[in-house]
């Protein structure tokens, strides 16, 4: 189903996915580990890496990612910000290397400012038991999910282009 043929949702609800069989991807960022409690400190993570974005070695497009790892711990997540790049050579030191591998995808777009990404990722899971699909099982050092930032979000005004990617059992 395309972006256009879509039903729209009224905000703070959940639209239908579409699903994609994306290639493996490389991605190279910066990488945290956030508790529960130190997960409103993540706009600075994107804040330091926006430097970079643009000057990474081998870097593909424009496209920006946030990878999220161990989901379902309690202890917290590790998120990674960063951009594809074609290898993964010649990175500065600070720069962490996190690889996605093809897979099969339910995306959800979110059409809120980007702080209210927590509320599309809370729909998410709510949607999910009812839907009849379910999550993949995280490959050895995979992300959970990713957020997908493309051309057209707008990182002054925290609008458009804002993505879910959540792997799905094919």
């Amino acid at each position: 189903m395309s972006q256009a043929t879509m039903k729209k949702a009224p905000a703070g609800q959940l639209e239908a996915p579409r699903f994609e069989n994306s290639e493996a991807l490389r991605i190279a960022g910066l990488r945290e580990h956030f508790t529960p409690e130190t997960m409103k400190n993540i706009p600075e993570l994107w804040q330091r890496f926006g430097p970079h974005i643009g000057n990474i070695p081998g870097q593909v497009g424009h496209v920006a990612y946030g990878l999220c790892f161990n989901a379902l711990s309690p202890d917290g997540v590790d998120y990674l910000v960063g951009v594809e790049v074609s290898k993964s050579s010649d990175l500065p030191g600070d720069i962490s290397i996190a690889n996605i591998p093809a897979q099969k995808y339910a995306v959800f777009f979110h059409r809120e400012h980007v702080s209210k990404m927590y509320q599309t990722l809370d729909a998410i899971d709510k949607w999910f038991p009812g839907s009849g699909l379910e999550v993949a099982g995280e490959a050895a050092q995979a992300p959970n999910f990713f957020e997908r930032y493309s051309e057209e979000f707008d990182p002054h005004t925290g609008m458009g282009g804002m993505e879910v990617w959540v792997p799905i059992k094919a």
